[in-house]
């Protein structure tokens, strides 16, 4: 390993020489996968991490905070341009098949859920918005355990593809964009493949800091583009766990779907003593005092209609609600108040304050359990179990909710036994075996190296 890849790994990975070590090989198979499949010549690496959000939970189709932090699980792109439009793809996970697509303005997709999708979508978009003639490239990806982005762990793996093929179109056709005029470009590159979610993944894929938590504000930014961000300091010693519980809870469209009405209905009402409000987080500074009395804790389809708030279009693109009540109270306690706990989060790191962080983390939990309902029995279990584990920091659940993963906070000479403890006392518990992943901050995406094979 050269002195100047070892220091580019430490600056992405940090100073332990284990992980530099493992990550230079994972590098060194990657290269030698592509001059197989591809033959000799220049190549370069680039690469874009996967992330997990340590506090501010459904804040941010609210226009709220968030605090994800981007770990050292990514995915590894080696490419080499071509004179042409042409985009060949080959993979070191054998179930993935080899694709090829030509860049264009309307490029068809691959079959629903194809993995090549996540490369043709901001192959696309940069077409549409930086053409025409973009030059296309022969590539290697590796995702791959253990070092890869986990896949359905709710590590935003196919935001870390889609971040990192665009890396390479951008490098490679020297486009020039900001890193936040990235991490949008690939927000909307997703919506190729029919998802249209917040910015907070691709942001924080783009922009981390190895060593940092990223704070979002997901509000555009008055008078300009663009959100306000910053990086917010990790204290070390400490390793994020990620905990699948093995439990996904399927047809939960409809129940987040009434969550997100619940607190557009909640703006709807507040409105009539802040008439000039838009999301919920205009009111996050005020006493929940002054607001509880404005927010009924339940409160019909009958009587909203009769205010002239119609539940089946208070959502966007057609989407409708099917309850027939509202728990309107509650829902806007658990956005106010997280919003409210994300500031605080910000400031306890700021401070080294990692029992206050602990415990933010376990009211932020408490708050998604019983006021915003989205977790389950397993769910409960898990959070029990890493909160009383020894050196847990904190614990709580993770993503949309209703099954999914568990992200705590460790001392790091307690990470091994804190695997081992979770592992047992849930198979036992529940029946199923808990995937762990120990994870620490990494830097943003970008470009790796260049060389010769």
């Amino acid at each position: 390993m050269s002195s100047d890849l070892a220091g580019t790994l430490r600056h992405i990975y940090g100073d332990d020489p284990k992980k530099v070590k493992e990550q230079s090989a994972r590098y060194q198979r990657a290269l030698e996968a592509f001059a197989i499949r591809y033959g000799p010549g220049e190549v370069t690496v680039y690469r874009a991490p996967g992330r997990v959000n340590l506090i501010g939970e459904h804040t941010d189709y609210n226009h709220g905070y968030v605090l994800p932090v981007a770990l050292d699980k990514d995915v590894l792109i080696c490419a080499r341009a071509r004179s042409d439009q042409l985009v060949r793809l080959a993979n070191s996970e054998a179930e993935f098949g080899e694709r090829s697509f030509a860049i264009a303005s309307d490029i068809p997709p691959q079959s629903v859920g194809d993995w090549a999708n996540y490369v043709q979508g901001p192959a696309q978009l940069l077409e549409r918005e930086h053409g025409p003639g973009l030059r296309g490239f022969d590539a290697c990806i590796d995702g791959a355990a253990p070092h890869g982005v986990p896949r359905g762990a709710g590590l935003s793996s196919s935001s870390a593809l889609t971040v990192a093929s665009a890396v390479a179109l951008v490098a490679i056709n020297g486009i020039e964009l900001s890193g936040a005029e990235l991490a949008e470009s690939c927000s909307r590159a997703e919506w190729y493949v029919g998802t249209r979610g917040g910015i907070m993944d691709h942001f924080v894929s783009v922009l981390a800091r190895h060593g940092h938590a990223l704070f979002l504000d997901c509000r555009p930014a008055e008078g300009a583009s663009g959100y306000t961000f910053r990086h917010v300091p990790l204290p070390t010693g400490y390793d994020i766990i990620v905990v699948d519980s093995g439990v996904r809870h399927k047809n939960t469209g409809p129940l987040f779907n009434t969550r997100v009405a619940e607190g557009r209905i909640g703006v709807r009402l507040l409105r009539q003593r802040y008439p000039s409000i838009t999301h919920l987080r205009d009111v996050s500074h005020l006493p929940w005092s002054d607001l509880e009395p404005l927010l009924p804790e339940v409160i019909d389809r009958g009587t909203l209609l009769q205010m002239g708030i119609n539940p089946d279009t208070i959502l966007d693109g057609g989407v409708t609600s099917q309850a027939d009540t509202f728990l309107v109270r509650r829902r806007c306690r658990h956005v106010i108040k997280e919003n409210d706990r994300v500031l605080r989060t910000v400031a306890a790191l700021e401070a080294g304050d990692m029992e206050t962080f602990g415990q933010l983390m376990r009211e932020a939990h408490a708050s998604a359990r019983d006021d915003y309902e989205i977790s389950t029995p397993e769910i409960e279990t898990l959070v029990g179990l890493a909160n009383a584990a020894p050196g847990a920091i904190g614990a709580r659940l993770t993503g949309a909710g209703w099954g999914g993963c568990v992200v705590a906070v460790v001392c790091q000479e307690n990470s091994q036994a804190f695997q081992g403890a979770i592992t047992s006392a849930y198979r036992e518990q529940i029946g199923i075996e808990a995937r762990v992943f120990i994870c620490r901050s990494a830097e943003g995406a970008g470009r790796v190296l260049r060389t010769t094979v």
